[in-house]
This record gives C-alpha cells, sequence and structure tokens, in this order.
C-alpha cells in the first residue's frame, strides 16, 4: 500500500510496540501470515479461515500455533511470502517476553485501580490485556462469515456493516480480497474507511509514500 522511510519504519515498528503492549505482534509472523492468508483464503491452508473451525476460540488457538511457529523459526514460509517486512530483533525479543507482557498487564490493572470507580468497569481488562487477538479473532472469524460481497473473490470473505466502523475499516474484507494493496478499504458509496483519510494525510506530510491512492 505504501512506503517508508527506514526512519519513520523504525518509529512505527516502536510505536506499534508500546501500544500493542501485552499483545504486541511479531512483524514478521504477521506479515507471513497475511499472505498466506489472502494466497490460501478459506482453503485449509488458510492460516485462520473460520470455516474449517467449530469456533472462534479453536481458529484463535490454530492461529496461534502457527503464528508461534514462526517467531520462534521452528517453521519457514515458502518463499513467495519471504521478505519486504519490517525486521528489528531487539524490540521483537522484548516485545515477545512474558515479562514485558505481564509488566505491560500490571500497568493497565494500575490504571484501573485509580480511575475505576465502579468495579463493573473491570470486566473490561481482559480486552486490554488480548487486544490483538481479539481484533484478530472479530476480523477473521466475522469477516468471512457474516455480511455481504461485491465482488467474487473465489473465498467467503465479506463485508460487515456497521461493525466494520468499531475495526477501522478491517471488516471490508471482501473489498479488502478483491484489492489488497489498495489503501482504501471501502469500495462503494455508502463505505467509508476511517483510516484511509489518516494515511492520506500522511501521505501529504511525505512521512509515507501511497503506491497509489484510491478515492472509491
Amino acid at each position: 500500500m505504501f512506503t517508508m522511510s527506514k526512519g519513520w519504519e523504525k518509529f512505527f515498528y516502536l510505536l506499534a510496540w508500546i501500544t500493542q503492549g501485552s499483545s504486541f505482534l511479531n512483524a514478521r509472523a504477521y506479515a507471513i501470515l497475511h499472505r498466506m492468508h489472502h494466497t490460501y483464503s478459506d482453503t485449509h491452508k488458510d492460516p485462520h479461515s473460520p470455516h474449517f473451525f467449530k469456533d472462534v476460540w479453536q481458529m484463535m488457538i490454530q492461529t496461534k500455533n502457527i503464528y508461534g511457529a514462526y517467531v520462534q523459526h521452528k517453521l519457514e514460509p515458502e518463499e513467495a511470502f519471504r521478505g519486504n517486512y519490517p525486521v528489528w530483533p531487539l524490540i521483537d525479543k522484548i516485545g515477545d517476553s512474558w515479562f514485558t507482557r505481564i509488566g505491560f498487564g500490571i500497568a493497565y490493572t494500575a490504571v484501573y485501580v485509580v480511575y475505576a470507580h465502579n468495579p463493573f468497569f473491570y470486566l473490561l481488562l481482559p480486552i486490554h490485556y488480548f487486544m490483538t487477538p481479539v481484533q484478530g479473532a472479530i476480523v477473521n472469524w466475522c469477516g468471512h462469515k457474516y455480511g455481504y460481497s461485491n465482488f467474487d473473490n473465489n473465498d467467503k470473505s465479506k463485508n460487515t456493516l456497521p461493525m466494520d466502523f468499531f475495526l477501522l475499516g478491517e471488516l471490508f474484507q471482501n473489498n479488502h480480497h478483491k484489492s489488497p494493496n489498495s489503501p482504501n478499504f471501502a469500495k462503494r458509496w455508502f463505505e467509508f474507511d476511517p483510516v484511509f483519510p489518516v494515511m492520506a494525510l500522511l501521505n501529504k506530510l511525505g512521512i509515507i509514500k501511497l503506491r497509489r491512492v484510491t478515492v472509491k
């Protein structure tokens, strides 16, 4: 979708670790799984198609196992899925350690202790602890089961409105599978990808360079 300088790449890599916190994802392993998902969408080789599991929990356990194998280099990807992804071994090592993940969890809990005056707010803590897998579970399960399709992509990808607005465009899965390199996931007049204007702004500021700007 876009390119950026090595300096900005380092900045956003570090920012990704800080914001993802306890659920930090290794960029290399994530990229490999995402490429596999597009190439083998909704087939037995898809690492997280919901159509081969009886529930979302089993799907995410399978995804976790494959992801972990790539993080630990116990499994090497096909040649087509290698390269062109950012790698920062130090941040990957720190971010993937249980010491760091638990530390972030303690920090999240401390914020609740100070500011959550109603005990029911503590029910939100698991979402903070596992934000990334929760988001991934919703996108991969709902985005290939519920909603409508604009395109025949030879898979079961769907656009899931109105939930898409809460997932910042990620649930326009059918559109994304049709045009995976397009920065704008919205394709019809009533669809809106809230991340695209941000990317367009970053492009104008010279922080990133969009390969193509798709307005609709």
